[in-house]
C-alpha cells in the first residue's frame, strides 16, 4: 500500500510542476522581411474609448523568427511567444494564414 500511496502522490505532484501557462499567440501582417530569418509583424488591436465610444486602433510591431524565410510582406501570419532568441526577438512564426498579393 505504501507503494501505491507514493505513486499516487507523485502523480498528483507532476502535473502541477509541469503545468505552464499557455503561450500567447497573435495574428498580424508581415511588414518587412529584409533581415535573415526574421520578419517584422504588425499587430492591430482595436478597443473603444471609455467615454466617447470611438474605436481606437493601436498598432504594435513584433520581431518574429522565420526559420525558412517563407514569409513575404503582406502575408497574414500567426506568431507565438517563445524564449528570447536575440535582443528584440521573442516571437516565432507558427503558420502563414494567408498569402499577400505580390506585385
Amino acid at each position: 500500500m505504501t507503494d501505491e500511496t507514493s505513486a499516487s502522490a507523485e502523480q498528483n505532484e507532476t502535473p502541477e510542476a509541469g503545468r505552464q501557462k499557455p503561450r500567447t499567440q497573435k495574428v498580424g501582417r508581415v511588414v518587412s522581411d529584409k533581415m535573415e530569418k526574421t520578419v517584422v509583424v504588425s499587430v492591430d488591436s482595436v478597443r473603444r474609448h471609455p467615454l466617447y465610444h470611438k474605436r481606437i486602433t493601436k498598432t504594435s510591431k513584433f520581431l518574429a523568427h522565420d526559420d525558412r524565410n517563407e514569409c513575404k510582406p503582406g502575408d497574414l501570419v500567426r506568431i507565438e511567444e517563445t524564449r528570447p532568441i536575440s535582443k528584440r526577438k521573442r516571437w516565432i512564426v507558427r503558420e502563414i494564414l494567408e498569402r499577400g498579393v505580390q506585385l
